[in-house]
């Protein structure tokens, strides 16, 4: 189940990996005498290899955080460890200490696969190649193993729910449906942008000065992926209650009135714990797509006077158009079905699509909960149609004489 449900993690990295390969690379195993299948194995597949790493790393991560499906399951995790000792025992030193050898766990797998690459390169430019159509048995076979996993890990369930749904669908959708998804969008693309805005500072910190410092660092904030959002909700709120506090207190003694809470209970805080859990996300899609920009293209923009600002801004964006675009679009749909950070961490009456399912799922109400389960794939559809189209747009020539 988790592996239908986690492949586009692997996926959606590895095909915009595969999309911006340059023809020259295809065109040098032809020359040692490779056919498709050995440039395939021998060329684009190791070219490829820190977006698969970085994929099969995000899928990793979700996977230990996941409490709902081994829940359901019935299999015991370190997730659902954690869950028993911090709800049902009231341990959170247990708690604390099983969340920590969960980092410490998903931490070592990525060192490993980092310490594994040694010194490899994988630069690459030039124009893409161009697609070789399929034809015969082998566009029947390709388009029906490449259809499989669409199938079961969404057109099934997608159909199941729609026939809940069309049978005894919540009703009261209308109006209420609308604003739970104006909320779920709204945190979503907030949460997005500002996670790639980050992601991309940070790796591209670590491009311009390789230390043991900054590499750390961008290790550490993507760790925070492999936390179930409960526990990071909770780790959230009490500093961020603290802080509250004191800047009220400030506050007070400057204006002399009784002031609220500004940032306990605001959807700030919210999209705050949303940054921690997922920044890993957008960091290891933007990490994976800086390997593949040879450091020459620096050295020659700032021959010829470019800053370091202007280096990123006018080199590495627009090489990095499809990561980007990846990236936002892999937080934005965790965003929106993420649940235990927003129960802990939503203002007041500030439902999303995900808490409507669960509170109606909760109480056993599984056919009314099956109409925001649809509203959730709805909405999330949106960015990845526009996020798909933008991929795979081909590259335009520069017209002739333009600098």
């Amino acid at each position: 189940m988790l592996a239908f449900v986690l492949y586009p993690y692997v996926y959606v990295l590895a095909r915009v990996a595969f999309l911006e390969q340059a023809a020259s690379m295809a065109e040098a195993g032809r020359t040692f005498g490779y056919g498709r299948l050995g440039i395939f194995w021998r060329v684009s597949l190791p070219l490829a290899r820190p977006a698969i790493a970085a994929g099969m790393a995000l899928t990793l991560m979700e996977t230990l955080a996941d409490y709902g499906t081994v829940s359901y399951f019935g299999v015991s995790t370190f997730t659902t460890g954690i869950f028993n000792a911090w709800f049902s025992q009231g341990d959170r030193a247990s708690a604390g200490k099983l969340a920590v050898i969960l980092m410490l766990f998903v931490a070592a797998v990525v060192l490993l696969e980092h310490a594994a690459r040694n010194r490899s390169r994988f630069f690459q430019g030039g124009h893409r190649h161009e697609r070789a159509p399929l034809t015969g048995l082998h566009k029947w076979l390709a388009s029906a193993f490449c259809a499989l996993p669409l199938l079961v890990g969404f057109a099934v369930p997608t159909l199941l729910l729609l026939r809940l749904a069309v049978a005894d669908g919540d009703p009261a959708f209308g109006a209420r449906f609308l604003q739970l998804a104006g909320n779920s969008f709204g945190v979503a693309a907030v949460t997005a942008l500002l996670a790639v805005g980050l992601g991309l500072l940070l790796a591209y910190s670590a491009r311009l000065s390789a230390s043991r410092l900054n590499r750390g660092v961008n290790r550490l904030a993507g760790l925070g992926y492999a936390i179930p959002g409960t526990v990071i909700a909770v780790g959230v709120l009490i500093p961020v209650a603290q802080l509250d506090h004191a800047l009220i207190a400030l506050l007070e003694k400057i204006t002399g009135n009784p002031l609220p809470l500004l940032l306990t209970g605001s959807v700030i805080a919210l999209v705050y714990a949303y940054l921690i859990r997922f920044l890993g996300v957008a960091l290891q899609s933007v990490d994976a797509g800086l390997t593949k920009i040879t450091p020459s293209m620096d050295d020659a923009a700032r021959s010829l006077g470019a800053g370091v600002g202007s280096v990123a801004l006018r080199v590495h964006v627009p090489l990095l158009k499809g990561s980007l675009v990846t990236a936002s679009l892999l937080v934005f749909v965790d965003v929106m079905k993420e649940l235990p950070a927003t129960l802990v961490m939503r203002p007041f009456n500030f439902d999303t699509l995900a808490v409507q399912a669960y509170t109606l799922a909760m109480d056993e109400r599984l056919t009314e909960a099956s109409t925001a389960s649809l509203a959730i794939v709805a909405v999330g559809l949106i960015p990845v149609v526009l996020a798909s189209r933008a991929i795979t747009r081909p590259q335009r020539p520069a017209p002739a004489g333009s600098k």
